[in-house]
Order: C-alpha cells, then sequence, then structure tokens
C-alpha cells in the first residue's frame, strides 16, 4: 500500500535524515559477550523525520533481515484516510543524531525509506527545523525529559 507518507516527504514538517537501525536483541548478546559485536545486525538508510505521525516505520525488507521480533499487528491511518493492518516488531535501536533508544516499528511493504514519527522524535529529544531543512536536538548539551 503507498501511503500519503510517501508522497511529498519534502512536505512542512518532514526532513530526511540518515539514521541506523539495530537489532536490540543482538547487541545485548554482544554487550554480555554472547555475540561478537561484528555479529549485530545493523542497517544504515534514510528516514523521513515526520512529526505530523506518530509512530517508526520501516521497510519490511528491511526489518525482516535485521530479524526483528513479532509485536503482533496495528492497524495504521493514514493521511488520505485509508487504513491498513500492518505487522509491528519490537526491539528496534535507533541510532540518530548521537542519540540511541529502543522502539517499537510498523512495517510497511512498499517503503523504500523509513519514517520517524513523533514518539521517537520526542524520545530522542529532537526536533524538525523546517526552516533550515534539518533535523536538531532541543538541547545540543543533551537530553532533557520534561514531567508535571
Amino acid at each position: 500500500m503507498r501511503t500519503a507518507m510517501d508522497k511529498g516527504d519534502e512536505a512542512m514538517g518532514r526532513v530526511a535524515v540518515e539514521f541506523l537501525v539495530m537489532n536490540n536483541r543482538d547487541l545485548q548478546m554482544a554487550e554480555s559477550g554472547a555475540l561478537a559485536p561484528e555479529k549485530v545486525r545493523s542497517f544504515q538508510l534514510t528516514g523521513i523525520a515526520d512529526s505530523g505521525s506518530t509512530h517508526l516505520v520501516l521497510p519490511t525488507d528491511v526489518a525482516d533481515r535485521l530479524g526483528f521480533p513479532s509485536a503482533g499487528e496495528i492497524t495504521m491511518h493514514c493521511a488520505d484516510r485509508r487504513t491498513a493492518k500492518r505487522r509491528l516488531v519490537s526491539q528496534v535501536e535507533v541510532e540518530l543524531l548521537g542519540r540511541r533508544s529502543t522502539f517499537r516499528a510498523v512495517l510497511e511493504p512498499d517503503r523504500t525509506t523509513a519514517l520517524i514519527g513523533a514518539i521517537v522524535l520526542e524520545d530522542l529529544d529532537l526536533l524538525v527545523d523546517c526552516s533550515n531543512n534539518k533535523l536538531r536536538p532541543r538541547d545540543p548539551t543533551g537530553e532533557n525529559a520534561e514531567a508535571e
């Protein structure tokens, strides 16, 4: 299914960025010495940082290559009002602008780029800077968290 997210990725609130995805289970095994570090499955790809989307969306072939565990299904609501059931995976480690965290991801078979939604942007404390067409840290000295 081709979504509205695939069209006009240069639109307001969207910026292209290179980032790394890794299998978090592999990373944990490597950190414990049970897996050689060079055996950690990873892939660098282009992502569209889109503050109007919620989840991380990955091309299905990238996710399958990296062996992420299944986390069930999710209903994806597209900008053009279509909905579709999609596979959901977990243990997706994202490294972006020197910041890392682990997420779930929706798999989209027709995508060739990733979509980096608000959950990832918020967790990594990153902002979409449309004026300069780039992604930037909210605070370059380090991540911040907010609570009330």
